[in-house]
């Protein structure tokens, strides 16, 4: 068997968390096609078909499903062995899970601080609760409900805060009806699990409709999820023109 590579099993795992190479090479900060180049390799090393893959979709395989918990152990052994050495030379790693944001200060407040280090992870909000709970990171900037947090024996406090928008095409600014309003519920639970749970609260508590899965509607289609929006679709992504929607917020 040739030689496994660690940032390979790391790329498995984002790949098996996000089940989308686009999103995986997002949070990977590399291109694409090397991810995919990086998978295919450690697949033909480990003589196993890792991932079940084309256009619309990527699934792990029995094997690939087997293989996870296993890799996710080997990498906090490896992990592991870093803070060791980072305690014997005279600093120590702060594992810190994030989405796609982190406090602007947090450099200038860590820096006062000779000894810590931050050592900052990109994962899917409703996965980072669990890896908090179970101890393979020590903190989450992330999206999480109260009950949850309940439910891991977390605690949480509130740093920031995000407005819902109606999007809509054209020089319409009128306000949107919550009972004309389409929110977003995406099939791929993977990614959009935390942004679903508010969303169902959210339709059940104004009337709005909730669409699933592909989508068509006035001749767009589009993947459901609060960054893909097309007409008057509640979403949490930020664009040109949009108006707060008294209905929908």
């Amino acid at each position: 068997m040739a030689r496994v590579e660690l940032r390979q099993l790391r790329y498995f795992v984002a790949v098996a968390e996000e089940l989308n190479f686009g999103r995986a090479a997002e949070r990977l900060l590399i291109a694409g096609p090397s991810l995919s180049q990086q998978i295919k390799a450690l697949e033909r090393n480990l003589g196993i078909r890792l991932f079940d893959r084309d256009r619309r979709s990527v699934s792990l395989t029995p094997a690939g499903a087997a293989l996870l918990p296993h890799t996710r152990a080997l990498l906090e052994q490896a992990d592991d062995l870093k803070r060791r050495a980072g305690r014997l030379s005279g600093t120590e790693s702060v594992r810190l899970g994030y989405v796609n944001w982190l406090p602007p200060d947090l450099t200038s407040r860590t820096a006062a601080v000779a000894r810590v280090h931050v050592d900052a992870w990109v994962a899917p909000s409703h996965t980072q609760a669990v890896r908090v709970a179970d101890g393979s990171l020590d903190l989450a900037v992330c999206w999480v409900r109260t009950q949850d947090l309940k439910r891991h024996g977390l605690r949480g406090r509130l740093i920031g805060a995000d407005r819902l928008y109606a999007v809509a095409m054209g020089a319409d600014t009128s306000d949107v009806a919550a009972g004309d309003t389409d929110v977003l519920i995406d099939d791929d639970i993977t990614s959009w699990q935390s942004w679903n749970a508010y969303a169902e609260e959210l339709t059940g508590t104004t009337g709005a409709r909730a669409v699933r899965g592909r989508c068509r509607t006035r001749g767009a289609t589009a993947r459901s999820g609060p960054d893909r929006v097309p007409r008057r679709w509640a979403a949490g992504a930020r664009a040109e023109r949009v108006k707060e929607s008294c209905g929908a917020a």
